[in-house]
């Protein structure tokens, strides 16, 4: 509890227990993502007390504070609903606007598109470094979508933003106090559609080549141990693939998971040293890990389609998240703050 004897983060009047959140990213399917924020909102008896997110998903976690800032739960579910809504072929944005926000997030806004023409036809040859009108197009749309300056300034949760520094290939994770529209294209900046975006000098490409998403940054500062990760990518697809799109496809969903995996086994190597006594409680957190996960939600929804702005499927993947989000609740509602619900040697190492 904080001074104030409430739960810290965003807390509504019937939250009874803390998590931090870890939002992977994976375009459209960050959908369903948007549909577990909304049954947890709903529910009310969770306080987030940090987000952490790549891409999309540091989408969600940007435009959830965004909106819990201009009315608490229910303004964090209608700003979710309003942001994936506008990105949608369907969405209410006007046609303009609507079209650059899909074009920016690499999604293609109709079968016979310039846009989709481009990407499938000549950005194998071409670099984003040849578009003499080096624009990014999402810029204005963020930013009349949020309200950085007081995002910035809203201290109720932590947020992380994970970007990949493109010469040293190392992660770089931005804080709330520092965040602008800058930290977000960064974030989910596709080398292959945008150039690099220059944050101080330093470029930056799409966070979720080296944290999607970071983990590390729950573990410290943050009250709370539960971490409940909601993940987008499979880590396991029982078929091989065989036509070039299959295997560009895959090889994402292998790349994007693999700092993912990366950190949770290191999560079960400290809790195995800690469970042994060869590492003292008191220097090191031990994490209470948790997961929503994909495993038969996009079975009908291969990695291709993350790319579609489709809001039939955008529709079908949130009401899915806010099935597995009440699912989750109902079976691992006591486990919270007492045991982890992931066997992580089991199913990440």
């Amino acid at each position: 509890m904080t001074d104030a004897g409430r739960l810290p983060g965003l807390a509504g009047p019937r939250a009874e227990k803390a998590v931090s959140l870890a939002l992977q990213g994976g375009g459209a399917h960050g959908a369903f993502t948007w549909g577990v924020l909304d049954a947890i909102l709903e529910d009310g008896r969770l306080a987030i007390e940090a987000v952490s997110g790549a891409s999309a998903g540091a989408m969600n976690a940007v435009v959830l504070a965004e909106g819990w800032r201009r009315g608490g739960a229910e303004g964090a579910r209608a700003c979710l609903a309003d942001f994936w809504r506008s990105i949608s072929l369907d969405g209410d944005l006007p046609a303009y606007k609507a079209r650059i926000v899909r074009q920016a997030l690499g999604l293609w806004t109709d079968e016979r598109s310039p846009w989709r023409f481009w990407m499938e036809a000549f950005s194998p040859f071409t670099t984003p470094y040849q578009n003499i009108l080096d624009v990014n197009p999402l810029r204005d749309a963020l930013n009349d979508l949020i309200r950085f300056e007081e995002v910035r300034a809203c201290g109720d949760a932590k947020l992380f933003v994970s970007a990949t520094n493109v010469w040293t290939g190392k992660i770089r994770v931005f804080a709330r106090e520092e965040l602008t529209v800058d930290h977000l294209l960064a974030s989910a900046c596709l080398p292959e559609i945008f150039k690099a975006v220059e944050i101080d000098g330093v470029p930056y490409w799409d966070g979720g080549y080296m944290g999607n998403p970071p983990l590390f940054p729950l573990f410290y500062g943050v009250a709370t141990d539960d971490v409940l990760l909601v993940q987008i990518n499979p880590i396991e697809r029982r078929e091989t693939p065989r036509t070039r799109a299959e295997i560009r496809d895959r090889l994402s969903e292998i790349g994007f998971n693999a700092p993912l995996l990366r950190e949770l086994r290191a999560v079960d190597f400290v809790t195995r040293l800690l469970d042994e006594g060869k590492l003292a409680e008191g220097d090191y957190k031990r994490v209470l890990m948790h997961r929503i996960e994909p495993t038969g939600h996009f079975d009908d929804f291969p990695a291709s389609t993350r790319r579609t702005a489709d809001w039939a499927m955008m529709k079908t993947l949130f009401e899915r998240g806010r099935g597995a989000a009440r699912d989750w609740l109902d079976r691992h509602w006591e486990d919270l703050g007492v045991r982890p619900t992931i066997e992580l040697r089991r199913d990440y190492s």
